[in-house]
Order: structure tokens, then C-alpha cells, then sequence
């Protein structure tokens, strides 16, 4: 995904359908220096996680 994306997606008071291998995520933060995202799946919002935006996509 591209970081301004995530970054718009981040932002945004709207859900995106966005998944990380098939789960869907919620995007919490976008570290632009390192493009790496700071996530939590849908299913388990108690399990951050950090991403490479690169393995995030959006549906």
C-alpha cells in the first residue's frame, strides 16, 4: 500500500476495508519514515501490531 494511503486511511473518520494476509485491519498509525504501520485486526482489537505497508491491501 502506498503510505499516503495509509495515511488518508489513518485519518479518515470512515472504515476502509483494508487487510493484512486476509484479515481485515484497522490502520492506527503510519510511521512515514519507516513506512511501517501500526495495526490491530478487526477480530482483535486488544493485538497491535506493526506492518510493512507493502503487505497491506486495500479491497
Amino acid at each position: 500500500m502506498n503510505r499516503l494511503r495509509a495515511e488518508e486511511i489513518a485519518q479518515s473518520p470512515v472504515m476502509a476495508n483494508v487487510t493484512y494476509n486476509g484479515t481485515r485491519i484497522y490502520i492506527q498509525h503510519v510511521d512515514e519514515h519507516n513506512d511501517i504501520a501500526r495495526v490491530y485486526s478487526l477480530d482483535d482489537p486488544q493485538n497491535e501490531f506493526d506492518v510493512q505497508l507493502a503487505n497491506l491491501n486495500e479491497h
